[in-house]
């Protein structure tokens, strides 16, 4: 290959990459899923132009290795256990429980032993990025369900890096034992991990510490890509896969104060390199197989949606969360992604997994990210219906929390997420009466060890809210996310408390006169006050006195 090759075979696949990104990006869908259209298209099984596939797969690699190295950075163990035992025990309830339904359906249509475990590994998987973008989209991405599907997606990540490793053992066929294979593979990443992390740890948050001194932009970035490849390197020397490799020097590198620096100046590169990874997915993807088994296709659509979504929803509903909360985290979960489609490369690139299997799997996860949208829909009123029953069938947990001490022209904060934390913060410091709703356990017993009046549950749940003492509040406060709850909560307390002062937060304009006019008395739309507070600030700094910046921002305010 020479250079020319490779620069025709870049530019076109970074052109068809962006012109995907743009449709998926117009028509509203995730933009992994362009990425792949973009590869289908170049790739050899439709008409037009072809890229050199050696080429794009030898830079996809690139892009596998600055996934992971980006994973690893940002990977949070306290975040991961924001959402309580059910984001670990769930996770891996899950994916164990949907591994074993899809062995057992590739084992009945026949296929091989290792192709069926990568079958139930693929499809066992859920996309953050998919699931992130869908509630970013709708100012959900602080709820419960975002908090337990993003924790559970970050489980099945890191049983994808262990899934990389035991797949890459069980399919080196050396004409030992399989169980030789497996514990030689085991072995040797033991060796890499008992390396890299000491050395790691002691040496490179300090580099990076000493590069940032150095105040070049450029060479910070060399080092980060260069500590990237460098361990992805090192981890082939050691028969260790790469994407395995990546994901250990970003957990150390994690470790750093500067962590954050680091995660911040490599994600272009690793856009750009992702982006190639997903084309070279695409490039793989025959349509016609695709079409000529679209009874498997449907079929694995069902155990991505259906089972998966509801086995999902079952979990998160045992862990004793309510009806809305475990159905909508369900839903979230009910699709797969980038890490199914990685799992699906590595097993076509150690000839595991079939050309059939791959198109089927790729198919399947593609109609579940299409699909996600329109089930998040209608997993509201589902959720809402199953709440009511759920609530009339027994008592939940949202109605065994105890009875606050009576008390009269108080605040009732409900939410206790980013920004609940600063107003209660407020409300202790300024010595205002007040009691918190929140719908996760473990910040209701943290707040009650700090001899705060802490209620578990729903704040949208009306008895919930005359326990907190409705009808003799003075102010209520509503900072959750979710748009849908705020109504309902604005709906039962003005109804409840016609002289309650009724502060909410929102996302738009729409629903900030929505809110208006089914009885709050305030709607704080958080990008408008950011604008405002920005504007005061720019003002006050080019002299303008602080009544008219003042009386300016009011104007802006009201005509807002």
């Amino acid at each position: 290959m020479n250079e020319g090759d490779l620069l025709v075979t870049l530019a076109l696949t970074l052109a068809a990459a962006g012109a995907g990104a743009v449709l998926a990006t117009w028509t509203r869908q995730s933009v992994v899923l362009g990425y792949v259209v973009a590869g289908m298209l170049i790739g050899p099984h439709t008409p037009g132009l072809v890229a050199d596939g050696a080429s794009v797969e030898q830079l996809a690699d690139i892009g596998i290795i600055l996934i992971m190295f980006a994973i690893g950075v940002q990977l949070s163990f306290p975040e991961l256990l924001r959402a309580g035992p059910v984001a670990l025990t769930g996770g891996v309830l899950q994916v164990l429980f949907i591994g074993a339904v899809g062995f057992g359906v590739g084992q009945a249509l026949g296929w091989g032993t290792l192709e069926s475990l990568f079958f139930g590994a693929i499809i066992s998987n859920s996309s953050s990025t998919v699931m992130s973008k869908l509630l970013t989209e709708r100012g959900e991405s602080d709820s419960m369900h975002a908090r337990i599907g993003l924790s559970w997606s970050s489980v099945q990540d890191l049983g994808t890096v262990a899934m990389v490793v035991v797949f890459a053992a069980l399919a080196s066929d050396d004409g030992g034992p399989l169980y030789q294979e497996l514990a030689f593979a085991l072995a040797l990443a033991a060796a890499y991990f008992a390396l890299l992390v000491p050395v790691g740890v002691l040496i490179l948050p300090r580099l990076f510490e000493w590069i940032a001194q150095l105040g070049s932009r450029e060479v910070f970035i060399l080092a980060a890509g260069a500590i990237a490849l460098g361990t992805a390197y090192a981890a082939s020397i050691f028969g260790v896969s790469i994407a395995l490799g990546a994901f250990v020097a970003g957990m150390v590198v994690a470790r750093s104060d500067i962590s954050h620096q680091v995660l911040g100046e490599i994600t272009p590169l690793r856009d750009i390199f992702a982006a190639l990874f997903f084309v070279s997915v695409g490039m793989l993807f025959d349509p016609r197989l695709a079409i000529q088994n679209w009874e498997i296709v449907l079929l694995t659509a069902v155990l991505i949606i259906v089972v998966k979504g509801g086995i999902s929803g079952l979990i998160t509903g045992l862990g004793g969360y309510r009806g809305r909360t475990a159905v909508l985290s369900g839903v979230v979960l009910a699709q797969s992604g980038e890490f199914s489609f990685l799992l699906a490369r590595l097993g076509a690139d150690l000839d595991v997994v079939t050309e059939q299997v791959f198109g089927i799997v790729i198919a399947a996860s593609a109609i579940s990210i299409v699909l996600l949208p329109t089930l998040y829909r209608f997993g509201r009123p589902v959720g809402a219906y199953v709440e009511h029953h759920m609530r009339e069938g027994r008592r939940t947990r949202d109605e065994q929390v105890p009875f606050p001490a009576a008390r009269e022209g108080h605040a009732i904060l409900c939410g206790y997420g980013r920004v609940g934390r600063v107003i209660e913060r407020a409300l202790r410091e300024a010595g205002v009466s007040y009691v918190v709703i929140d719908q996760d356990i473990h910040v209701v017993s943290d707040l009650r060890s700090e001899g705060v009046t802490a209620m578990y549950g729903s704040a949208s749940n009306p008895v919930l809210l005359d326990q907190a003492g409705l009808g003799r509040a003075r102010v209520l406060i509503v900072a959750i996310p979710d748009p849908v709850s705020a109504r309902q909560i604005v709906d039962h307390a003005r109804r409840s408390n016609p002289w309650l002062d009724i502060v909410v937060r929102t996302h738009t304009n729409a629903e900030r006169h929505t809110l208006q006019e089914r009885g709050a008395d305030e709607a704080v739309m958080g990008e408008l006050e950011l604008a405002l507070e920005m504007s005061r600030h720019t003002l006050r700094r080019f002299g303008t006195s602080e009544l008219d910046a003042e009386a300016l921002v009011d104007t802006l305010r009201s005509e807002a």
